[in-house]
């Protein structure tokens, strides 16, 4: 072990040094358990956090909506409703939305199927600031083309200029959206979405007014204050409507990931137990093993100070110089956890991730300290007649 040049005329590291060198293979041994601890506590953490931002990510898309819903017992957001909306400061776009379900036919193999699917009416230009498309365009406003979503093209082995029939009626598909999964505001991947006009002739008795409403803020940061200004507005007699902010979610998310983190951390975290109990049977032997050693150092004149400071030194310098091994290494094994679990490893350098690497290595050091400090008060204090007489 290297001693750091402002530390190589100092006594009692090197005597610390020293004494670690001699005992090579226990030493050696302990350092093995504080790698091991430090790698499972900082790689449960990183695992935990990569999780929560595998899956947040896949949400921020929407954390800055409002969807609006008609309220228990009402029919529909209104014309009227939507107006009122729109004087509300802080609104980036109002997107209405009305929707059926439907049971598509389609052949799998040579077996005729459904497929469940979401018809939407939704103007175009909202369609596109919801959604990617994945190829093809999006349909004109008063034409019965449509655009499907990735699931309902994969199933029924869709591809622009096919077409679609939904109750008797048939629909060209000119757009096919990107994946993306589980959505709060629509479902891209398992929609139908058409124009105003198709859509009244697909469903002519479908009341006035409209299933949802998705408002997008400006600020995400004032959702809170527009979702507040959008219900005081227009439930100011009787609840007519509900608004949920999608931010919630994300929120939710962070806290239950949080969680995981530090349930898979306190996993990990009896591997540095067991490591802490390894130092200090190691100092323990390392005490009685030098007891006449100790007793000659304090009839030359060696203080309690001295010798405690010479065993803690020990232990530090075996926590730090293992705490890093171990903090290299959970780089390594991080990387191979998310390849596996996350399938994204351009989280593993993410600054919280980082941090739990710095959070494992402090841990390793401190579970090593806290583990060298009962044998180094017991060599303290031991008197010098009595070690010297020690067989």
């Amino acid at each position: 072990m290297k001693i750091p040049d402002f530390l190589k005329n100092n006594m009692y590291a090197q005597l610390a040094t020293r004494n670690l060198k001699r005992q090579s293979v226990r030493t050696v041994l302990a350092a093995i358990g504080i790698i091991i601890g430090v790698i499972a506590i900082s790689s449960m953490g990183i695992l935990g956090n990569s999780l929560k931002l595998s899956v947040t990510d896949s949400f921020t898309d929407i954390g800055d909506k409002l969807i609006i819903s008609p309220a228990i017992g009402e029919d529909a957001v209104t014309d009227r409703q939507v107006d009122q909306m729109r004087k509300v400061d802080g609104i980036d776009e109002i997107i209405k939305v009305s929707s059926s379900g439907e049971l598509l036919d389609y052949r799998d193999g040579g077996t005729k199927t459904q497929i469940y699917a979401s018809v939407y009416d939704i103007d175009k230009d909202g369609l596109g600031s919801l959604v990617e498309l994945e190829e093809g365009r999006l349909f004109r406003s008063g034409s019965t083309d449509c655009v499907v979503g990735s699931t309902i093209a994969d199933r029924m082995e869709l591809s622009i200029g096919r077409k679609v029939e939904i109750d008797g009626s048939k629909l060209r598909v000119v757009g096919i959206l990107k994946e993306r999964g589980i959505g709060f505001d629509i479902s891209t991947d398992n929609g139908v979405f058409t124009s105003s006009a198709m859509y009244d002739k697909l469903y002519p008795d479908e009341e006035e007014g409209y299933d949802s409403v998705i408002v997008k803020v400006e600020n995400i940061n004032d959702i809170e204050s527009v979702k507040e200004d959008i219900k005081s507005r227009i439930n100011k007699k009787d609840v007519l409507i509900d608004v949920f902010a999608t931010n919630t979610i994300i929120q939710s998310l962070d806290d239950i990931f949080r969680s995981i983190s530090l349930f898979l951390m306190g996993i990990g975290s009896i591997s540095l137990l067991v490591a802490g109990v390894s130092i200090l049977n190691v100092m323990l032997m390392s005490t009685m093993e030098r007891t006449k050693e100790i007793g000659i150092m304090k009839a030359v004149g060696a203080s309690r100070e001295d010798i405690l400071k010479m065993f803690l030194l020990e232990a530090l310098f075996l926590g730090i110089l293992a705490s890093i091994v171990g903090g290299i290494l959970t780089i390594g094994g991080s990387y191979l956890l998310i390849a596996l679990i996350v399938e994204d490893t351009n989280y593993l350098l993410k600054l919280s991730n980082i941090l739990y690497i710095a959070e494992g290595i402090t841990f390793g050091i401190v579970t090593s300290l806290v583990g060298g400090m009962y044998p180094a008060w017991k060599a303290s204090q031991m008197k010098p007649l009595d070690a010297l007489r020690h067989e």
